[in-house]
């Protein structure tokens, strides 16, 4: 029997369920995690394609012994706990690359709208702060001749820097590795996390949450950003530690900032970000394109039924 965390549409997933018995969830939960009716199955479950709302940890594992193959519908798995499935010999299924350009997309979309000031402009036409030209009001920030700091220089940092270059940005990027041919082919240069920070007029998060990671850009970053920076990410909400992000903002440390991650997810309506007119919020949309969501779904489908056979997976995270 396979559980899927949350219903998908019939086309997405009939490679598994024409092949084996399912249960599906809601596709919006109430709360993180399993229904009540899923977790009652989890003892005879083989097979699990997860979201990474749902946290797979050792009680969830301790109660699906027949487990084969956790399979998540996502790059990041910040929600699993890796070496618990490694232990059990389970394997990690995820979906990069399939996700790249719309995430790139939302990151550059996020960064045009911070810089012109998009949201704060328009409500101000709609609420009939619209007088007679002025040339001093609602100036923005260029991107042509400006600096792009880009931390985390994987295949969704190099796609926005493709993009970026197109509007005549010149590029600079901290990463564990490095990149000799995106280096050539877009002239970025890699350089010191700090001075990253220091150099950058935006600066855009595209690394994995993990314990290094865990609120990397926290008060002392902040600290070290231009005061006209724009901080934007399309990552994690945990990269960032949020109340000094309030903070930032509060007291002018950075210019803006656009995130289509948080913490918790979905934000409480009344967080402090949320009554900032220099921050801008979009709820977790990276990867939602119709295509891109079908792909994702039909990669983990394909790695859950590699692990059910006892395949290589075409994605392993553990």
């Amino acid at each position: 029997m396979i559980i899927l965390s949350h219903e998908l549409p019939a086309d997405w997933i009939s490679s598994i369920t024409d092949k084996y018995e399912t249960i599906m969830g809601p596709s919006t939960l109430e709360s993180a995690g399993l229904t009540p009716e899923l977790q009652a199955a989890l003892p005879n479950a083989n097979g699990l394609l997860t979201m990474l709302t749902v946290r797979v940890d050792e009680t969830l594992l301790s109660a699906a012994p027949n487990l084969k193959i956790v399979s998540q519908m996502a790059v990041g798995v910040d929600n699993i706990d890796l070496a618990a499935c490694s232990a059990r010999g389970i394997p990690v299924g995820h979906t990069p690359g399939v996700l790249t350009d719309a995430t790139a997309d939302v990151t550059l979309t996020l960064l045009l709208a911070t810089s012109r000031r998009v949201i704060e402009t328009a409500a101000d036409a709609r609420e009939g702060r619209w007088g007679t030209w002025n040339p001093t009001q609602w100036l923005g920030s260029d991107l042509a001749g400006q600096t792009l700091g880009i931390v985390g220089m994987g295949a969704i940092g190099q796609a926005t820097a493709r993009r970026a270059k197109a509007f005549g940005m010149n590029i600079v990027y901290h990463s564990r590795s490095s990149y000799p041919e995106a280096e050539k082919e877009l002239s970025a240069e890699k350089v010191p996390f700090r001075q990253l920070l220091a150099q950058s007029d935006f600066v855009s998060l595209h690394t994995p949450l993990t314990a290094e990671t865990k609120h990397l850009i926290d008060a002392d970053a902040f600290s070290a950003m231009k005061p006209s920076a724009i901080l934007i990410n399309t990552a994690r909400g945990g990269v960032v530690d949020q109340d000094a992000l309030v903070n930032a903002l509060r007291n002018r440390e950075i210019r803006a900032a656009g995130l289509d991650v948080t913490t918790p997810e979905p934000l409480p309506t009344y967080h402090p970000l949320f009554q900032m007119p220099n921050c801008l919020i979009l709820p977790h949309i990276g990867s939602a394109t119709e295509r891109t969501r079908r792909k994702m779904a039909q990669l983990g489908c394909e790695n859950l039924l590699l692990g059910l056979e006892g395949k290589p997976l075409k994605h392993q995270a553990n």
